[in-house]
C-alpha cells in the first residue's frame, strides 16, 4: 500500500512540474525546408508567409515545390530568414530553438559569422533559411 501511495505522489509531483511550453527540435513542430549560404535577399529580414497566395510563391521555387503539400498550405506557416548581403562566405542563418506556447510560436534565430582569421571565400554571400512551422499560431522572433 505504501508503494502505491508513493507512486501516486511521484506521478502527481511529476505532472505538476510539467509546463505548457515545449521546445521541439523534431519535425513535429517545424522543419527546415532549405538553408543556404547564397541566394537570399540583400537586406536582413524575417518574413512569415501564412496566406495561400503568399505560400504559392514558395511552391514556384524549384528547391521547395516538392516539399510543400496542399495540406501544408492550410495547416502551416512558413518563415523566410534572410541574413542580408555579406562581404564573404562563412556566414549562416538558421534556428536555435522553436518553442510552442498556448498562444504563439517563439522562434529563436541563430546567426553565424566566420571566425576571425579563418579562410573563407572572397565573394559576396546572401545566407537564407526557409522553415515550415506546423501551426497557424502567431509567430514571434527572438
Amino acid at each position: 500500500m505504501k508503494r502505491l501511495v508513493g507512486s501516486f505522489i511521484a506521478v502527481v509531483l511529476f505532472s505538476c512540474g510539467m509546463t505548457n511550453t515545449k521546445n521541439q527540435s523534431s519535425n513535429a513542430l517545424f522543419k527546415v525546408l532549405t538553408q543556404q549560404s547564397n541566394g537570399g535577399a540583400s537586406i536582413r529580414f524575417f518574413e512569415i508567409l501564412s496566406a495561400p497566395n503568399e505560400i504559392a510563391m514558395l511552391q514556384n521555387d524549384e528547391n521547395l515545390k516538392n516539399k510543400i503539400t496542399p495540406e501544408d498550405v492550410q495547416k502551416s506557416n512558413f518563415v523566410i530568414l534572410n541574413m542580408g548581403e555579406k562581404s564573404s562566405g562563412g556566414y549562416a542563418i538558421g534556428i536555435e530553438t522553436v518553442v510552442e506556447t498556448d498562444t504563439n510560436i517563439i522562434v529563436t534565430v541563430k546567426e553565424q559569422a566566420p571566425e576571425s582569421g579563418s579562410m573563407v571565400t572572397q565573394s559576396i554571400s546572401n545566407p537564407f533559411c526557409v522553415l515550415k512551422i506546423n501551426s497557424k499560431k502567431p509567430i514571434i522572433f527572438k
